[in-house]
């Protein structure tokens, strides 16, 4: 089972496009020496959608060695059905102790199709894995309901924010697994999950995703504790000095999700280089409102 704050790392390119395997090692290795619960490769942050398959292959690999064993490293999958089962084979023979199912490519499937669709990909290795609800792949309470009892799905996480809808679906999984013994865990995967981790606690969603984990590990576990211990005083001035002006920058042009988190880590003195097309990198300015942000951050810290 998962526990504390999911570190989801980015992929590093070099100036040329390639992927910066040495620098991904270094990112990876520094990330887990801070203490995270669990590091999240090649996913959404980690521009999953840009990566082939031999280029997915060598990032998970690289992953699971730089973490040494210390910590889970999850990978992402998904895509067309067939990419989707090949990228989880390569995952498993990379050594990855489970994954991310991203939604299927372009099309907006029906429940009961996204339910074989998971279905399919799981039965492809024996590794768990987690289903995530958002985009094009949106669960209603009774496929939910059906996808938990699959074998090796062994969690759900919401990208949606439709807390009315999550409010349902929890107690319907946990009501169709009683009994089961099967243990099965949710978690908050909104962009830049913090801003939102109150309300997703309220329902019972402890795990979220923290992408400000990549670039400012002290102020992402800073956050962690506040939550956990309830000083709300400290939760406050967090979600005001740094992760409320994140989302206001982050929402300011589409990509910007990821974007904005390989200019962090570059920030933080690892090239973590541009992202690739279509999505954009940060404007020079944005790049300076950016660690603007990360100092406000960091002197709540101090004070």
């Amino acid at each position: 089972m998962l526990e504390g704050v999911l570190f989801f790392p980015v992929t590093p390119f070099t100036a040329t496009g390639d992927v910066d395997l040495d620098a991904l090692r270094r990112h990876i290795a520094a990330g887990v020496d801070a203490g995270p619960g669990g590091v999240f490769v090649a996913c959404g942050t980690g521009e999953f959608h840009a990566l082939d398959l031999e280029e997915f292959t060598a990032v998970v690999r690289t992953a699971v060695d730089a973490a040494g064993g210390r910590v889970p490293v999850y990978a992402g999958a998904g895509g067309s059905l067939g990419l989707a089962r090949r990228f989880a084979r390569a995952a498993a023979e990379a050594g990855a102790d489970g994954l991310l199912l991203m939604p299927p490519y372009l099309v907006t499937a029906p429940a009961d199709g996204l339910v074989a669709y998971t279905r399919e990909v799981a039965g492809e290795t024996g590794l768990p894995l987690i289903v995530y609800n958002r985009a094009n792949a949106r669960f209603d309470e009774r496929s939910a309901a059906e996808v938990a009892q699959v074998p090796h799905v062994a969690g759900f996480k919401d990208g949606t924010g439709d807390l009315d809808l999550l409010a349902r679906i929890i107690p319907a999984v946990r009501e169709v697994l009683d009994g089961t013994g099967k243990r099965f865990q949710f978690f908050n995967g909104m962009p830049t999950a913090e801003a939102s981790q109150l309300a997703y606690r309220a329902l019972g969603v402890e795990l979220y995703s923290s992408a400000a984990f990549a670039f400012a590990p002290d102020v992402s576990l800073a956050f962690h504790r506040a939550v956990e211990e309830g000083d709300q005083k400290r939760v406050d001035a967090l979600q005001r000095a740094f992760f409320h002006p994140l989302v206001r920058l982050r929402q300011r042009v589409p990509g910007y999700a990821v974007a904005l988190v390989k200019a962090g880590v570059t920030l933080g003195g690892l090239e973590a280089g541009p992202v690739r097309p279509p999505l954009t990198s940060l404007a020079p300015r944005e790049v300076e409102e950016l660690a603007a942000i990360i100092a406000e951050g960091r002197a709540v810290l101090a004070s």
